[in-house]
């Protein structure tokens, strides 16, 4: 997964796609999704459920870190080896689905980033 990402389509679309409003959540929209910061995702808490809208904090705190600054750290895994790692443990059993509708890496151009 890429560094950051956006999510900034209408909400009409969200709610059409999701049956959610993310105003409901105390989310608005925005260009530049940081790991830690609150994000809206898709998740389903039961088998017969509807999956439905929750906010959650980007990145993944291993069961064992003791500290939750590890989930900024987390948040690139490779896909061939992330079935491995003791960290993506979760992926096995808890998933969730981030609406996004960019991603990208911030690059230094001289003093300055760009998106």
């Amino acid at each position: 997964m890429c560094g950051r990402y956006r999510l900034s389509r209408r909400k009409e679309i969200r709610a059409e796609h999701f049956d959610a409003e993310l105003s409901d959540l105390g989310w608005e929209p925005r260009y530049n999704i940081a790991p830690t910061q609150p994000v809206p995702v898709a998740r389903q808490h039961a088998p017969e459920e509807k999956a439905g809208l929750s906010l959650v904090r980007w990145g993944l705190i291993p069961s064992w870190a003791t500290d939750p600054s590890m989930g900024a750290r987390t948040i690139n895994a490779s896909s061939e080896t992330v079935a491995n790692k003791p960290s993506f443990e979760p992926l096995r059993k808890q998933r969730c689905l981030v609406p996004a509708d960019g991603f990208y890496e911030w690059k230094r151009a001289t003093s300055a980033k760009q998106p």
